[in-house]
């Protein structure tokens, strides 16, 4: 709205932005993750998680996300990443309210990767008035324009086929994903534990997405294919007070195996590490914490931080001795709550390709 009026969405960006600013002094990325969730439905061992209910919002736990990844090529096989994600945040429990008194916050990410550049966009809306939302059947999640849509004829048990579009200033893609898997589980039947005090979330997957698109950057479109990952996770407390940030990766193997690690750091300098792999035929094993190693490699400068972006990963049982690398070194996300992501590839025992996310540098 130009001029000296403000507009509703105007007014409700103010206020979304004055309430993120309470909660900075002490959060651990976007809601506060190591926060007390009083008030908030707590996360239990033993829910079965269904679907396609699950694919909706869950509004009596605080914070929740809808989170894609996807590793590229074009034809000449240059690689290329795209992130997709959208967040929920309860700024309060409690029976919803109608309108612009709802208590939900929506925040978005885009970025596109390719070796020589990196691109992001942010954006951020209110609940209860349309701009932003998730409704599970026929599943559609969105804020404004960018929009992961379930396709003609979707299996909810594989989330699949999937629509996904999203663009900033300078880039833009649109992405369709397909699954010939059902979706897997991540930690016990989906109750994924965080820490030794027993923080936890619902956690799901979609790892075995084929994906083909275009990526436009700069006003250049050009057309890609490759493998996409979908994350769900909803808690009210996934960290503990003492857990600073995380190192988390999704791997494609080559051979199709698919594997989720994630290390937590502590201020101690102790971590919490743990991971799942998946077979080509969607059978998970879930990977004790003593036979994982993660170990940064190289490190790399970036917004005045020294970040490890490249690391060793050795899972004993499995025989996996691997080397994870970026394709471009700088995916930092100069977010409002900022972090790195971005695509990697990896080699040694096996190779593959992946995605690796670091906050809390």
């Amino acid at each position: 709205m130009k001029g000296s009026g403000i507009s509703r969405r105007g007014f409700a960006s103010g206020a979304l932005l004055l309430a993120l600013q309470r909660n900075t002094a002490t959060a651990q990325g976007f809601a506060g993750l190591g926060m007390i969730g009083e008030g908030f439905a707590p996360v239990l061992p033993g829910k079965k998680l269904v679907f396609p209910g699950d694919h909706g919002p869950h509004p009596e736990f605080r914070i929740e996300w809808w989170y894609v990844t996807a590793n590229l090529v074009d034809a000449a096989g240059a690689p290329y990443g795209a992130q997709w994600t959208l967040f929920r945040q309860a700024m309060a429990p409690g029976p919803q309210a109608e309108g612009w008194a709802n208590q939900q916050i929506w925040m978005a990410h885009a970025a596109v990767t390719r070796a020589d550049t990196h691109r992001f966009s942010e954006t951020f809306a209110r609940g209860g008035v349309g701009q932003a939302g998730v409704e599970a059947t026929p599943f559609h999640a969105w804020i404004d324009a960018w929009q992961m849509r379930g396709g003609d004829g979707m299996n909810s048990d594989a989330m699949s086929p999937l629509q996904l579009n999203a663009e900033g200033a300078d880039f833009a893609y649109a992405l369709r994903l397909e699954a010939g898997h059902a979706l897997v589980l991540q930690g016990e039947d989906g109750y994924s534990i965080k820490s030794e005090q027993g923080q936890a979330s619902y956690y799901y997957s979609q790892p075995y997405f084929r994906a083909v698109g275009r990526i436009t950057i700069d006003g250049a479109p050009v057309e890609v294919s490759g493998k996409a990952w979908l994350d769900r996770e909803w808690s009210s407390q996934p960290l503990a007070a003492d857990q600073t940030g995380w190192d988390w990766l999704a791997l494609h193997f080559g051979s199709g195996e698919k594997l989720m690690l994630f290390r937590l750091r502590e201020t101690s300098g102790s971590h919490f590490i743990s991971g799942k792999w998946f077979l080509p035929n969607g059978n998970g094993r879930t990977i004790a914490f003593s036979d994982i190693a993660m170990t940064p490699k190289a490190w790399t400068d970036v917004a005045g931080r020294r970040i490890p972006t490249a690391w060793d990963i050795a899972i004993r049982p499995l025989s996996v001795a691997i080397s994870c690398t970026p394709v471009n070194p700088e995916c930092w996300m100069g977010t409002r709550f900022p972090y790195w992501e971005g695509p990697i590839r990896f080699s040694g025992s096996h190779s593959g390709v992946g995605y690796l996310e670091m906050t809390g540098y």
